[in-house]
């Protein structure tokens, strides 16, 4: 059995469709990996002002879920399975929305993905992230609490959070 999985899903944004994909990174397409890898560039580089290598390691064993408004990818999450973040845990990250989709609820939107698409592939394990701050009550309205660890990374202030329903 292969590990390609699309789960096509419409979710009207105002007057766009979402169209949801979870694949492995060895699955996607040439385009769908530039796009992937573009948009992560554009935002966590480029829009954070943190030069750090973004595409890792943990690329090669997620799934990747993107979310698609029309031809351009919208929305973005990287599931990983227990034990490549957290010994304990699975992990939801590199969470973003392009700059065309945000104050429209879509974050919220990719995330209940991200919970949905974690919990089909990996089963009904708690998932841990680690989450920039200042997005605490984002993270809380979905379930998430804080385990109390703070850290600083990449120069930006994080904790880590926890749902275990």
């Amino acid at each position: 059995m292969g590990h390609f999985s699309v789960l096509k899903k419409y979710l009207p944004l105002g007057r766009m469709d979402i169209i949801w994909h979870t694949q492995r990174l060895e699955e996607m397409k040439p385009q769908a990996l530039h796009e992937m890898l573009a948009l992560r560039q554009a935002v966590f580089i480029v829009e954070q002002y943190c030069p750090y290598p973004d595409a890792d390691e943990k690329d090669l064993i997620a799934w990747h879920l993107m979310g698609y408004g029309g031809e351009k990818l919208a929305a973005y999450a990287r599931l990983l399975p227990m034990g490549s973040s957290y010994g304990d845990a699975l992990s939801i990250g590199r969470v973003l929305t392009s700059q065309a989709v945000r104050g429209k609820g879509m974050g919220k939107r990719l995330m209940q993905q991200a919970i949905l698409e974690s919990r089909r592939l990996f089963g009904a394990w708690p998932i841990r992230i680690s989450a920039q701050q200042y997005l605490l009550d984002f993270y809380q309205d979905l379930g998430f609490v804080s385990t109390g660890k703070q850290y600083l990374e990449d120069g930006i202030p994080h904790l880590e959070m926890q749902k275990n329903d």
